[in-house]
C-alpha cells in the first residue's frame, strides 16, 4: 500500500498561517484526486479541500477563501496553505485520495494544527 506522511503542523496564533505537506511513497497524484481531511477532538473526520487529477479544487465552506490546496506531481507531494487560521481550525490534518481507497492507501499519522492565543 502507498504510505502517506503529513507534516507542517504546529501551534499558531489566530490569524496566522501554516503550510502542510503530504508526501506519498509512490506516484499516485497523477492518477487520483487528493484531499485534505481534518478531525477535531470528539468529531468525525471531514474533507476540507480536494484537488482533482486535472487540478480543479474544491473547499469546504468553512475554509473557502482561507485555505489553498496544491499538488506537485514531480515531488509526489500535496500541500495545504492555511491562512487566517481560527481556533475552530484546530484538528489533526490528514491527506488521502478522495474518495479514500483503502486498497490503495492507508491513513497516515496526520499532523496536529492548534490555533490558540
Amino acid at each position: 500500500q502507498v504510505q502517506l506522511v503529513e507534516s507542517g503542523g504546529g501551534l499558531v496564533q489566530p490569524g496566522g498561517s501554516l503550510r502542510l505537506s503530504c508526501a506519498a511513497s509512490e506516484s499516485i497524484f497523477s492518477f487520483y484526486a487528493m484531499g485534505w481531511y481534518r478531525q477535531a477532538l470528539g468529531r468525525q473526520r471531514e474533507l476540507v479541500a480536494r484537488i482533482s487529477i486535472g487540478g480543479n479544487t474544491n473547499y469546504a465552506d468553512s475554509v473557502k477563501g482561507r485555505f489553498t490546496i496544491s499538488r506537485d506531481n514531480t515531488k509526489n507531494t500535496v500541500y495545504l496553505q492555511m491562512n487566517s487560521l481560527r481556533p475552530e481550525d484546530t484538528a489533526v490534518y490528514y491527506c488521502n485520495t478522495n474518495p479514500p481507497r483503502p486498497a490503495l492507501t492507508t491513513w497516515g499519522q496526520g499532523t496536529q494544527v492548534t490555533v490558540s492565543s
